[in-house]
C-alpha cells in the first residue's frame, strides 16, 4: 500500500540540508523507505536546498525567496513524480514476519514488536522511548482500537508515522506508511480505528500543548 499522507516540502528541504533534529530525521527517513513520492521530492529538494543553504550562510533568508523555493519544489515534484509501486517497502518484512520492526528502527528499539518493553501511560495508551537519541523525543506509541486521544497542539514540530493500525482526525485517515507532519498551528484529536491497536513512530522537538485544565493535567503523565 502506498502512503497517502506525505512529508511537507519544508521538512524535505530541512532533511536535505541536515537541519532536522535527530528524532525528526529518523521518522522522516523511515517514512521515505516506503514512500517513493517523498524520495522523489527529496531528490528535488537536494537541488533546491543547495541555493537555500548558500543564502543562510551569507545572510538571513529572504522570506519571499524561501517561499519561491518551496513553490519550485512543489512544482517540480508534481511534474517529475508519478505514483507507482514502491521500489522499497519498510513494511515488506511484515509479510513474512509480522513481529519484525522496520530495519531502520532496530538500533533504537530492537528488532521485534514482542521484544518492546511498553510502559502504560493511561489505560489504552502505551509507550516505548528510543535509546540514545538527542534533540527531542523519539518513541513508539501503541494505542488501543477506538481510543480518543486528548485534543492537543504543538509547541514545536511533530512527525508521526503509522506502522500498524490507523487513526482519524480532522486532517483525514492515516494508515500504515502515512506520516503526519505537524507544527504549532495544528490542533487535533486522533481517534484510532477499530480492529487492531494503532502503533505509531512519533518524534517531537518540543512538548505538546494541551488546552483546558483537565487536559493539562495529562502533561506530566505523557511526559512530552
Amino acid at each position: 500500500m502506498s502512503p497517502v499522507h506525505h512529508l511537507d516540502e519544508a521538512t524535505l528541504i530541512s532533511y536535505s540540508a541536515g537541519a532536522l533534529s535527530m528524532p525528526l530525521m529518523i521518522v522522516a527517513a523511515t517514512h521515505m523507505a516506503t514512500c517513493k513520492v517523498c524520495r522523489d521530492r527529496l531528490s528535488v529538494a537536494d537541488r533546491v536546498g543547495g541555493a537555500l543553504i548558500q543564502r543562510q550562510e551569507s545572510a538571513s533568508v529572504d522570506p519571499v525567496a524561501r517561499a519561491a523555493m518551496l513553490a519550485r519544489l512543489e512544482d517540480e515534484a508534481e511534474t517529475e513524480t508519478a505514483p507507482e509501486p514502491d521500489a522499497l517497502d519498510l513494511l515488506g518484512p511484515r509479510r513474512h514476519d509480522p513481529d519484525r520492526l522496520p530495519e531502520f528502527l532496530h538500533r533504537y528499539f530492537g528488532s521485534s514488536y514482542s521484544g518492546l518493553r511498553w510502559r502504560t501511560l493511561v489505560p489504552g495508551v502505551r509507550r516505548v522511548r528510543a535509546r540514545a537519541v538527542e534533540g527531542g523525543d523519539l518513541m513508539l506509541l501503541s494505542i488501543a482500537p477506538g481510543k480518543s486521544l486528548p485534543v492537543h497542539s504543538h509547541q514545536g514540530s511533530e512527525l508521526t508515522l503509522i506502522l500498524k493500525g490507523a487513526y482519524d482526525d480532522d486532517l483525514g485517515h492515516f494508515g500504515p506508511g502515512d506520516v503526519a507532519d505537524l507544527d504549532g498551528e495544528v490542533e487535533h484529536q486522533p481517534v484510532t480505528a477499530r480492529g487492531e491497536p494503532c502503533i505509531c513512530l512519533a518524534a517531537l522537538d518540543a512538548p505538546l500543548r494541551f488546552p483546558g485544565r483537565v487536559a493539562r493535567m495529562l502533561q506530566p503523565i505523557f511526559g512530552f
